[in-house]
């Protein structure tokens, strides 16, 4: 792999939705991805399962009981734990306030249903990479400030 390129298997993605039928066509969606694909039912189920495993995104339903996508979202992205996890919300909702809102609770992207594979597929892909250049750059970051805290002697 080059610098550039980012294996999307070795990621975990959550996908949140009270629908069962929306819930097994993303998972199918995202089947030729080889992702470890984890699901919830609710934005209450969801970060319990996020508490168990942080995943690398969240592919998150807005309307849905006991915790709405847009609580859910507020709570992962509050969380210094999950604060840096993509969330993509997924939609049916189509309106200007509802996008806003999305904003504001923290989402990084938006699909609306009916979900268009292609389009799915290319966010998230895109979002993985973003997410897996950040770590990297999380881990370099870290590494310099080892060495900066330890500098070795020079030569003479």
């Amino acid at each position: 792999m080059t610098d550039t390129q980012h294996d999307e298997s070795a990621s975990g993605i959550l996908v949140v939705d009270d629908n069962e039928q929306n819930l097994e066509l993303i998972v199918a969606y995202l089947d030729g991805l080889g992702c470890e694909v984890a699901t919830a039912c609710d934005g209450v189920d969801a970060l319990e399962k996020v508490q168990q495993s942080v995943p690398d995104l969240v592919l998150l339903d807005i309307m849905m009981p006991r915790m709405s996508g847009f609580e859910a979202c507020r709570k992962l992205k509050s969380d210094p734990q999950t604060r840096d996890v993509p969330v993509i919300m997924v939609t049916a909702l189509n309106e200007m306030d509802d996008i806003e809102r999305g904003v504001e609770s923290g989402a990084d992207d938006f699909i609306t249903k009916p979900v268009n594979r292609i389009e799915l597929v290319t966010r998230v892909k895109s979002l993985l990479r973003v997410r897996h250049l950040k770590n990297e750059l999380d881990r370099t970051l870290a590494y310099l400030k080892e060495v900066d805290k330890n500098p070795q002697p020079r030569p003479m």
